[in-house]
């Protein structure tokens, strides 16, 4: 589906832009962030004029709170979070199923395990940030029609909907963060595996006029075969419920105030809170088989959509920005070759897929509606009372290696209060014991110690972190994932190699 205009087009000397980004939403303006901080340059189109005001995604993690402490908005969320406590799973008599709690304080991330959020606060502070470092042409109201792969570059044409005109530019990559129907998934040609999930819901967002306690902190799934339904706490007086749509229901009312209000009468009135937003949703679970084509590139909803039952659809986005920008960033230096960016879908897709796998199958406990069926499961799951805990899956093959290769890595916190992560800054970090952080200290030019932090291990902590991972140096990956590890000298030194530190060029070479 790559057009082939470009042969008759004269071919600038460089192209306008490093990266192009289709798509504005927490996805778009994460990876936008994250390539800013590497010095790209940066392109985003949005057909919307601003960001969405109302409800959207609820819930993201430790580890995608740890991405948007290295963009830089980590504080400035944190008034605005509220700390989950986890989640219940009850059956129609209200016996628990499942319990799902998550720890409150501060994890293994660096932060807590689960925040709840209103998403347009994230995106604006996403947004402020990125304008704060002026980094971005940012082109609201633009939207992107044609894709032209040519030699080095892609030609994007597009329309600024607000003016009427067309326009063209071109960049060395294109990312489409644009939805789950996706104008560049759709120029790469890929197919969607579907993982056999596709339920419709109802989704309503409802703002309380007083505190209501006894709704409680947990988000629970009233597993009820004759309405499923999930209650989850946001911040502030934020709620919401979800509502799964029945075969019986009549179609002319679904949906509609009335029809809400009867299905919220045992937890709330009309004079309790006032309807936010409520919309009719089909919840998929779909992975594209294609995340690349050349310099075409998808993320997030685009490349992957899962049911809501683990809360991780936005946060399944936001790690695929953290993975694709550092590779992105050492393909347009130079310092890593092209073929890095294969490893792109192939280290995500399968810890994508076992999220919502997961979530699919906890959908299948929630969802079910057989009196056979929900018989046996209460049997089961009231007998023995399941303690779920959150998946913690490798990445897939790809730009790691050894034992602890592709697994992520802690983020600890110091005496002083500070983070790990912050001390090293947006690169490689290199922890190792005393001997060896010197060797790579005294290997290492000034130009390739700005490429990797090397951290000595001079505190308990720090200590604890070799310990626990058998070896005497860790080397962790821009996106904080597990890049190796080294028992000795000559590891340590294939670590360095594969840190991409001798091919180190300047920018200028490598873009030529």
């Amino acid at each position: 589906m790559i057009n082939s205009v470009c042969e008759s087009v004269p071919q600038r000397p460089a192209p306008d832009y490093d990266v192009a980004i289709v798509g504005f939403g927490p996805t778009g303006a994460t990876l936008a962030n994250l390539l800013a901080l590497r010095g790209m340059s940066v392109v985003v189109f949005e057909r919307d004029k601003d960001v969405f005001q109302l409800p959207r995604a609820v819930h993201f993690d430790g580890e995608c709170m740890r991405v948007f402490q290295t963009a830089g908005v980590a504080q400035a969320l944190l008034p605005d979070l509220f700390v989950g406590p986890g989640m219940k799973f009850v059956n129609a008599r209200g016996e628990l199923m499942i319990d799902w709690s998550r720890p409150g304080g501060i994890g293994p991330q660096g932060w807590c395990a689960s925040y709840k959020f209103h998403q347009p606060d994230l995106e604006r502070a996403l947004r402020a940030q990125l304008c704060e470092r002026g980094a971005a042409d940012v082109r609201l109201r633009h939207e992107v029609f044609a894709l032209d792969e040519c030699d080095g570059h892609v030609r994007i044409r597009f329309e600024d909907t607000a003016q009427g005109r067309l326009a063209q530019t071109t960049a060395r990559y294109v990312v489409g963060c644009d939805g789950a129907r996706s104008t560049v998934r759709r120029f790469i040609g890929t197919e969607l595996a579907d993982l056999k999930s596709h339920e419709r819901w109802v989704v309503v967002d409802v703002l309380l006029e007083r505190e209501r306690a006894d709704l409680g902190d947990y988000s629970i799934q009233y597993c009820d075969p004759a309405r499923p339904t999930t209650y989850t706490r946001g911040p502030h007086n934020r709620r919401r419920w979800e509502i799964m749509v029945m075969p019986g229901d009549d179609e002319r009312l679904i949906g509609t105030h009335a029809w809400i209000w009867e299905r919220l009468a045992r937890w709330i009135t009309p004079e309790d809170a006032q309807l936010e937003r409520s919309a009719i949703y089909t919840f998929h679970s779909v992975i594209a088989q294609g995340w690349r084509r050349g310099r075409l590139l998808i993320a997030g909803d685009a490349a992957h959509q899962t049911p809501p039952f683990m809360g991780q659809g936005m946060a399944a986005g936001i790690r695929d920005a953290a993975n694709l920008a550092w590779k992105l960033a050492d393909v347009i230096d130079g310092v890593l070759p092209d073929t890095l960016l294969d490893t792109y879908e192939s280290e995500r897709e399968p810890h994508v897929r076992t999220f919502i796998e997961t979530a699919v199958q906890l959908g299948g406990v929630i969802q079910a509606t057989d009196s056979d069926t929900v018989a046996a499961r209460d049997r089961e799951m009231t007998a023995a009372i399941r303690e779920f805990r959150t998946p913690q899956p490798r990445l897939g093959p790809g730009w790691h290696a050894g034992a602890a290769g592709g697994q992520i890595g802690p983020q600890p916190l110091f005496e002083d209060g500070s983070r790990f992560d912050d001390r090293v800054g947006y690169r490689f970090a290199l922890l190792a014991d005393e001997a060896l952080a010197r060797r790579a200290q005294d290997a290492l030019s000034e130009a390739q110690g700005e490429r990797v932090a090397v951290v000595p291990a001079t505190c308990d902590v720090l200590r604890a972190w070799l310990a626990d991972a058998g070896a005497r140096a860790v080397l962790l990956r821009p996106d904080r994932y597990v890049a190796g590890v080294a028992h000795d000298a000559n590891e340590l030194e294939a670590l360095l190699d594969r840190a991409g530190v001798a091919r180190m060029q300047p920018r200028e070479a490598a873009a030529a």
